[in-house]
């Protein structure tokens, strides 16, 4: 399986990488130049079905922009799963950020977050992930020129529908072969789009979401994971 999802994320990756947009100063594709690390996380922790599946929107500028896994702070990344692999550089590299892979020094607080949760709950990451699986819904980067993060939303129309169109069938695919019980969105956003690829392909899970890490969320900073754990008490995944 994960052989399989390798390859649909290498398609996902190829259908991406050619499309072009007029907000945007600089796009960075981590599944690309990170492929290492990336296909990596997906050989060694997308093996069999899983009983939840965790989304998230896009890659941050210090996780998986840096390293190729979702929500990819680098201790968690190189120190909780294992995982240390070469990483190329974006072609154009936005000077504002730069992608130093597992050399960079800074952190991705919503990363540190929510894999900081899983690992105080499962200090081997091989247990989480026995039937747990965190994900992306698209790999795509969007920067202005001063080197702002531009969110989906803010993109022309247009320009989104076939990324929405890529990346919501890369997700439906993920959904038939992960199988998963419960379909958790990290944010509104996420949550969102796993109702529409269910939806899709007839999936009977149940839908739900934790609040998202952000520390640009005033909730998540008064205290994600506890906040978080009621979230996933409530909705039965604990």
């Amino acid at each position: 399986m994960s052989r399989k999802l390798i390859e649909v994320s290498r398609e996902l990756t190829a259908a991406l990488k050619p499309l072009r947009f007029s907000t945007a100063s600089h796009v960075y594709l981590p599944t690309d130049y990170a492929r290492k690390p990336h296909e990596a996380y997906l050989r060694r922790f997308g093996k069999g079905p899983k009983r939840v599946l965790f989304l998230g929107m896009n890659p941050g500028p210090w996780g998986m922009a840096q390293t190729g896994v979702p929500f990819g702070e680098i201790p968690a990344v190189r120190d909780w799963m294992g995982i240390d692999e070469p990483v190329g550089k974006p072609d154009p590299e936005h000077p504002k950020r730069p992608i130093t892979g597992f050399d960079c020094e800074r952190s991705e607080v919503s990363g540190r977050r929510l894999w900081g949760y899983f690992a105080e709950r499962y200090p081997k990451a091989e247990d989480f992930f026995a039937d747990h699986f965190v994900a992306n819904y698209c790999p795509l980067v969007w920067m202005s020129g001063s080197g702002a993060n531009i969110t989906p939303d803010k993109l022309p129309k247009p320009e989104m529908e076939p990324v929405e169109e890529a990346c919501m069938a890369h997700l439906a695919t993920v959904l038939k072969l992960l199988r998963p019980q419960y379909l958790i969105g990290v944010g509104a956003y996420a949550e969102g789009k796993l109702a529409e690829a269910a939806e899709a392909v007839g999936a009977d899970s149940i839908i739900g979401r934790v609040l998202h890490p952000s520390p640009a969320s005033p909730a998540a900073n008064r205290g994600w994971a506890g906040a978080a754990e009621k979230q996933l008490g409530a909705l039965g995944v604990l």
